[in-house]
């Protein structure tokens, strides 16, 4: 498997945004599980909480990669490990921008929620791409983004990405044994997960 490039990083982004709105078979949608969690809590914040770290437990499980349907679909070159960690912490962020009273289907918000996957790198692509965080990111800073800025979010997220991810071997995965590959993307998948969602509260829950 030819190793990922910028651009198949971010159509593997779109793929798994896509789906996480969407839904896959047997799946939720993003903001079928906002509801689902807001629900069952005191307040938004209490719900954010909750969602996290139910999903850190899903994604520290070992075959939670290859146990979602519709992977073999996966249109762009990456490994189907990378393309489930992305997916579910996707569904994640956009479940969390929607408790937080915004609209998943922005593509502001989606840009943001590239950034979210950055985890505790969120503040320095942000600013690499010429957007100041604050410790929280106010909705009227979010309406402004233009254009332009949410093409630079994506094109520094996706670079962020593939130095993360490659640094983790999930980006060589199809080189290994499909249950050495599933294990290690499990185990990275429960750590990362953690940070994605402790980002995204910061971005969304203002």
């Amino acid at each position: 498997m030819a190793k990922p490039t910028n651009g198949t990083m971010i159509g593997a982004l779109d793929w798994a945004y896509m789906r996480a709105l969407d839904g896959l078979p047997g799946c939720e949608t993003a903001e079928e599980l906002a509801r689902e969690y807001l629900r069952g809590a005191r307040s938004p914040s209490k719900a954010v909480s909750a969602l996290v770290r139910w999903q850190v437990a899903k994604s520290s499980a070992s075959g939670f990669v290859t146990g979602l349907g519709g992977l073999m679909a996966l249109p762009v070159t990456v490994p189907a490990d990378l393309a489930s960690t992305l997916y579910v912490q996707l569904r994640m962020i956009a479940a969390i921008a929607s408790i937080g009273g915004h609209d998943p289907r922005s593509d502001r918000v989606r840009a943001l929620a590239y950034l979210c996957l950055c985890g505790d790198g969120l503040k320095e692509v942000a600013q690499q791409a010429g957007v100041q965080m604050g410790k929280q990111l106010a909705r009227q800073a979010i309406s402004r983004l233009s254009g332009e800025t949410i093409k630079t979010i994506n094109k520094q997220v996706g670079f962020r990405l593939l130095t993360k991810f490659g640094e983790k071997g999930l980006v060589n995965l199809g080189k290994l044994v499909p249950v050495a590959g599933g294990l290690v993307g499990a185990a990275f998948g429960g750590v990362s997960t953690y940070g994605v969602g402790l980002a995204a509260r910061e971005v969304f829950l203002g």
